[in-house]
């Protein structure tokens, strides 16, 4: 089985800090390459990985200002077709572009879709819903209107994170500091707990951190910026809980079970895919306004932090999420033999 796995440019694969689609790609290459899968890794140039590195674009966009995003992507996602006679499966975790070459090629495509950015891109979706293959990441992110072969759960290496049963008593907020993400929100909830807040994450929308965040840090609510993989563990594992108080329906959320595996409860606004994330009670809180949040901030060492990690390894392993990836391609590759399409 010859797989050409394209993952996103906008950062390196695996990412220095901040990617969650290049992150998922890297597990799952590295993950299929341990299992005897033939891998070639379409990426940027300063990507690493085990696989066959295929690269045209130096680096992220998002990490060097020269790069013009739509020209390197139109270069990167060509790149991958004008090789595709030379797989039996091309895996597209590149959102919606790539699917626009996908009937030029006689090679099947897979697509993991990692979110919909805007309604406004669901036309490219259903022009090729019958002629490639569709993955969700949760059952929450499902389009009514598209076909999929399976919803697989992003899957992450607990070998990354410790799992601490003694924590400190603040609170984390982790992610990209934007209002869809609930930065405001968190440090509200912190507030109102007078809990000390660590805010992690990169600054995506400068306008709102400049006139929702800001104003509050003090020695109370920090901001410590972007968090590589070391500092992501201390701060995930030393932190009494995750606050995830989201305002946008997260297709899946990485940072939830990675604060998981490092037995720390995650206290989330029940929208997008929290509900299949969260067993509400066990490994965090399902709230819905910022006073329950506040109620659940006060229940938290009613959580068993050993169980959050045992939840984690139980269902959020990379190993799981390549052996499902595996049991995809198989079906693809029979539907192909079997109907002679492609």
């Amino acid at each position: 089985m010859r797989i050409a796995m394209i993952s996103p440019i906008a950062w390196r694969t695996p990412p220095h800090h901040y990617g969650p689609w290049e992150q998922v790609v890297s597990l799952l290459t590295e993950g299929l390459l341990n299992a005897g899968i033939n891998v070639t890794l379409f990426a940027t140039a300063d990507s690493e990985t085990k696989a066959k590195l295929h690269a045209i674009c130096p680096k992220g966009y998002e990490e060097d200002p020269e790069i013009l995003p739509k020209v390197w992507e139109c270069l990167h996602i060509s790149e991958v077709f004008e090789h595709a006679h030379k797989f039996d499966i091309i895996h597209n975790h590149f959102d919606f572009l790539p699917l626009t070459y996908s009937k030029l090629v006689k090679t099947p495509m897979l697509t993991t879709i990692h979110g919909f950015s805007s309604p406004k891109i669901t036309p490219v979706y259903k022009k090729y819903n019958q002629t490639v293959y569709y993955v969700s990441i949760s059952e929450a992110d499902r389009d009514p209107e598209l076909n999929y072969l399976a919803t697989i759960h992003h899957g992450i290496d607990l070998e990354h994170f410790t799992f601490n049963p003694a924590p400190e008593e603040y609170l984390l907020f982790f992610g990209r500091i934007h209002a869809d993400k609930g930065t405001y929100e968190a440090i509200q909830i912190a507030k109102k707990c007078k809990k000390k807040l660590i805010i992690a994450g990169i600054i995506q929308d400068i306008a709102y951190f400049e006139k929702k965040v800001k104003p509050y840090i003090n020695d109370d609510i920090c901001y410590v910026g972007s968090a590589d993989s070391g500092k992501r563990d201390k701060l995930l594992g030393n932190a009494s809980a995750l606050l995830h108080p989201i305002n946008f329906a997260e297709p899946f959320g990485l940072s939830v079970v990675e604060s998981f595996a490092c037995g720390t409860p995650v206290i989330a606004f029940n929208k997008g895919s929290m509900s299949e994330i969260i067993l509400d009670g066990k490994n965090g809180f399902l709230v819905s306004t910022i006073d329950e949040a506040v109620s659940a901030v006060k229940k938290i060492t009613h959580i068993n932090r050993l169980f959050c990690r045992k939840d984690a390894e139980q269902r959020f392993t990379s190993q799981r999420m390549v052996q499902d990836y595996i049991k995809v391609y198989q079906m693809i590759l029979n539907e192909v033999k079997k109907t002679g399409v492609y």
